[in-house]
């Protein structure tokens, strides 16, 4: 056991020496020297790998000017006007032209104000089809009119009901024998009709096809809905015009259907029952029924195919579109989004580059949605292509009897798109019930918004 007692006493006689201090001093430096060799080594080892190493780049860099915190605040001012530009943008992009200023903004909801508007509609498509140079095959009148005013007329009233047979009459090959040969005659008459008219425009169309069309031209006011459809039917017109307009562009060059990249538009559709071109079956048509009732096209028309309640829908969750889309988005906070189904028949060539066409940037006019504020230009890409199919082309068949498409081999191209609005760009006159019908769907789907 460690005896302090004798320790005191051992060293009782410093207690009046001037020692002491000195001895006390010379302990406490002695345990110190060792940590603080430590510290400063490690000190030393710290100061030349950060300060000297960085007071060495430093002095390795060029000087700064003195004005150069303006360039960086040029930069940065530079970087928000971006930001800002980017967001103007987004909404000029659903900034379009209008084909009533009287609805949406002064909410005028008059029978005859939706007529207008269905008139203006119908009267759209037909001049932006007018634009490309759009024109359908011969009509039934078009057709029997040329076989009556052509040498066979006569002939063709000495049919008897007994040597009815059942031809081809729209076959570019088909041969007819017997002593009916003179339905060669009638089958080149045909032919040729049908050529006269590929020759005379750019790209076939049929306004029928095109959804709203019929809709409007038997349109029957029913109240406050009459807003919701020019609503819904002001989008489509935005899309119908985009798909005309990427046609238009791909087929600049050509004069004649025949050298056109895109030989025909089938159709562009908004609902599920309507996706892609379903041709119209006819009955067998025989020679007699010919003479006496008109030529039968082989091709949808107006009246057989229905297009009522075929308008744009928003898109509130990923499996109420057309199909799921592979973008994930939907309506939320920011964006609006509906479906469509566009089918068009091409050159095989020109598959790929319609499709990156249709997703390519165009212009349009704003004249404000009063329409009356100082024009200007603004460009959208509001597109983007979900799914595509591609289908050969029976020539032979009766849905495309009566046109001709060239030389080249072509297909029909299905695609299902999707199409982006702009929130803050038209909430402005979007009506009411459509934005209680999204704020309400909005706050009940929150959890799994979609994404812009």
């Amino acid at each position: 056991m460690f005896n302090f007692k004798g320790l005191i006493e051992k060293l009782s006689f410093f207690k009046n020496s001037s020692l002491l201090l000195p001895i006390i001093i010379g302990a406490v430096g002695g345990l110190m020297f060792i940590p603080t060799q430590l510290l400063s080594s490690r000190l030393k080892g710290k100061v030349e790998s950060q300060s000297i190493a960085t007071g060495r780049k430093v002095n390795s860099e060029e000087p700064v000017a003195a004005e150069q915190w303006k360039t960086e605040q040029q930069r940065l001012v530079a970087c928000e006007n971006d930001a800002n530009q980017i967001a103007r943008r987004a909404q000029q992009t659903t900034q379009r032209e209008l084909l009533s200023y009287k609805i949406f903004l002064e909410k005028d909801q008059s029978a005859l104000i939706f007529r207008e508007f269905g008139q203006q509609y119908r009267g759209g498509i037909e001049q932006i089809l007018t634009r490309i140079n759009a024109r359908d095959c011969p009509t039934d009148a078009e057709i029997e009119r040329a076989l009556q005013q052509s040498p066979l007329a006569s002939s063709r009233l000495d049919t008897t009901a007994s040597s009815i047979r059942t031809p081809a009459l729209y076959s570019r090959t088909s041969p007819y024998e017997g002593s009916y040969s003179g339905l060669n005659e009638e089958a080149t008459i045909i032919d040729g009709l049908c050529r006269e008219r590929a020759e005379s425009a750019y790209v076939y169309a049929n306004p029928a096809e095109l959804s709203g069309y019929q809709f409007w031209g038997e349109y029957k006011y029913e109240g406050k809905k009459g807003v919701e459809d020019c609503w819904y039917y002001q989008l489509a017109y935005w899309v119908i015009e985009d798909v005309i307009d990427t046609i238009g562009a791909m087929n600049a060059g050509s004069n004649t259907v025949p050298t056109s990249p895109v030989k025909r538009l089938l159709a562009v559709h908004f609902t599920k029952g309507t996706t892609g071109y379903t041709p119209i079956a006819r009955p067998t048509v025989s020679r007699m029924s010919t003479i006496r009732s008109g030529i039968p096209t082989g091709r949808g028309t107006g009246s057989e195919r229905t297009t009522q309640g075929d308008m744009p829908s928003y898109v509130l969750s990923v499996d109420t579109g057309l199909t799921e889309p592979c973008t994930g988005r939907y309506c939320n906070e920011t964006i609006d989004v509906i479906h469509f189904n566009v089918a068009v028949v091409v050159s095989n060539k020109a598959v790929l580059p319609f499709m990156r066409e249709l997703c390519t940037g165009k212009e349009h006019k704003f004249k404000g949605f009063t329409g009356i504020e100082p024009q200007q230009t603004f460009k959208h890409n509001q597109i983007t292509i979900l799914e595509s199919s591609i289908t050969p082309i029976d020539r032979e068949e009766e849905t495309h009897s009566l046109y001709r498409y060239g030389d080249d081999a072509v297909v029909e191209l299905n695609l299902i798109c999707e199409y982006i609005f702009n929130k803050k760009g038209y909430d402005a006159i979007k009506p009411e019930s459509v934005k209680t019908l999204l704020t309400s769907t909005l706050s009940t789907n929150q959890p799994g918004l979609g994404q812009q």
